[in-house]
Formats: structure tokens, sequence, C-alpha cells
């Protein structure tokens, strides 16, 4: 099912998708960067046999969603907020994959008492998160965008915001075109573990999807997921006490590189750690059904019978 609300602030549409059981326990899907509501998620059969109701929206500038410009990693709690009291929604959980797992953090530490359980896989630290070489083992595509973000935000550079945005909407266009091309500029930066992922026909099937939905209008939604990642996010992780938190991660990550993981991990006071030996950054994919199930089985602990 297609809907939209408003945001909390009245001002813009959010736009977002239901799927799976209507009165199973609802979870938030928070996309990646670049992302949208049509992300990859299990087949609707699979989300019945869970007992999941699975919600998706595009965020603020991606798909269909209204721009917020100048957002930070905070603003998703207020966003998914909107769409869950639009939905008349009890306790839920959060599960945010690679750029969403900042996101599915921010809603863990801001919406202690509607978020149930959260898992971020995949994500990233904060930018000033202390004792940790942010970049180590990053990829270059990757520490380039965001090293030209955190100069345009540390001074103010035009020419640096600039050079981003004509890059980001440079990808954007191309993505529009033809949504291989993503994929065609990450693959010699993949570990092996991700090239055998994304050569999967159904997966690579649903990320193109993902990747064309997120371009349809601009690349805002790209930029500001860029820029938001390396500034303040609004909250501590370390805040996180409350809400069972998985973070899953593959040891060989490029994109958000395992330092990150235990970074997070050693500092989020509810964390299960899962780090998988053998994976890298899309294995995350296939491993979503045993995640929501962890999930629901987390928030009915919490809850009992309100979930």
């Amino acid at each position: 099912m297609l809907g939209s609300v408003k945001s909390g602030d009245g001002k813009r549409l959010l736009f977002f998708e239901t799927s799976g059981d209507p009165k199973g326990h609802p979870v938030f899907l928070l996309h990646g960067t670049p992302g949208s509501r049509v992300g990859p998620r299990p087949r609707t059969s699979v989300l019945y046999k869970l007992g999941i109701r699975l919600i998706s929206y595009d965020r603020p500038g991606y798909g269909e969603s209204h721009r917020l410009k100048g957002r930070t990693v905070r603003h998703s709690a207020a966003d998914v907020q909107a769409i869950a009291d639009h939905l008349n929604l009890g306790p839920f959980s959060v599960l945010g994959r690679s750029g969403g797992g900042p996101h599915a953090l921010a809603c863990a530490a801001l919406l202690q008492d509607r978020v149930a359980s959260a898992a971020a896989l995949v994500s990233i630290a904060p930018p000033d998160a202390d004792g940790l070489d942010w970049y180590d083992g990053m990829a270059q595509s990757n520490i380039d965008a965001y090293k030209t973000a955190s100069e345009a935000l540390s001074d103010g550079s035009a020419a640096c915001l600039d050079r981003l945005r004509a890059n980001l909407a440079s990808n954007a266009d191309a993505i529009r075109d033809n949504p291989e091309s993503l994929l065609t500029w990450l693959t010699p930066e993949m570990p092996a573990a991700d090239r055998l992922v994304v050569g999967h026909g159904g997966i690579r099937h649903l990320l193109l999807a993902n990747y064309q939905a997120s371009a349809v209008h601009s690349s805002f939604g790209w930029l500001d997921d860029v820029l938001s990642f390396r500034q303040d996010w609004g909250f501590e992780p370390g805040k996180i006490v409350e809400v069972p938190t998985m973070l899953w991660h593959g040891e060989h990550d490029t994109f958000s590189p395992v330092g990150h993981f235990r970074w997070l991990a050693a500092r989020i006071p509810s964390a299960t750690p899962v780090l998988k030996r053998e994976a890298a950054h899309f294995a995350a994919l296939p491993a979503v059904p045993e995640i929501l199930a962890w999930l629901r089985d987390r928030a009915r602990e919490r809850f009992g019978a309100a979930v």
C-alpha cells in the first residue's frame, strides 16, 4: 500500500509503503544511501510467515518525499513518528541498513518509549567518534564524498559544496538513465563477498529498482545524507539503553569499515553485536529475514501483548 503523510513540522510530504501482514508486528525498514521506499525487502510470503508488517519510506529528498534542506540524522525520528502516528501504531521496531543505520539509531535514541527494538546493519559511526580512524579501510569513493562534505561543513566552502552537489547530481542523472551504472562504479571497490551477493539476479533486480526510484526527481536526498553523516547527528548512541539493538556487520566491509561497528558496539549499552567473519557490506540484504525475527521477538519480550 502506498501512502503519504505530512511531516511533523506540517510543511513537507513523506511517501511510504506498507507490505506483509497488516496485523503483524510493525517494522520500519530504513533504506541505504542512495535508496528509496522500494529498496530490497523480503517477499510478501516471507513477511506473512514472520508475522511482520513492513513499512518503508523515502527519506526527504529521495523518491517522492519532499526535501528538508539542512536535515540532520536526528530528523528521521520525527518523520518515522509522523508515519507511525498516521498509521495508529503502538510499539514498533526499526531496521536500518547502511545509510539507514544511523537513522535507525536515531529512532532508538530519541523514541525510546515507542521503539520496541532496533537493528543497524553495516552502519557507519558518528563523525566525532573518539578513538576511531574514521576513514581506515574505507572505499575511496566514500572517502572522497565524505571528505568533500566535511570541508564544505567545516569552513562553509561554497566550492566544496558545489563540487559535491555536481558530482552526486551527475551520478543521479546516470542512474536515471541506467541504474546499472552505480553498481558498475562500485564493483571495483567491492570484496569478493560483495560481488557474489550483488551478482545474484533477484537481489540485483531489487537494488536497481531501488537506485532508480531514489533519483527519480533529484539527487538532493543523496546530498543531504552525505552532509548529515559528517556533522553532529543530534543524539548520542551511548544513550540507547532501553531499546534492544542489534548491530550487524560484515568483517570485510569496505563501504562501512568494521572499525565503525566495533566503536558502536563498545558504546551502546543495549547492543547485541553480530559480526560475520566472511561477509562484507551487501551480505546484510539476505540477512534481513533473520533480523526481522529477532526484532519481533525482542519487541514481544519488552512489550508483550502490546505488539
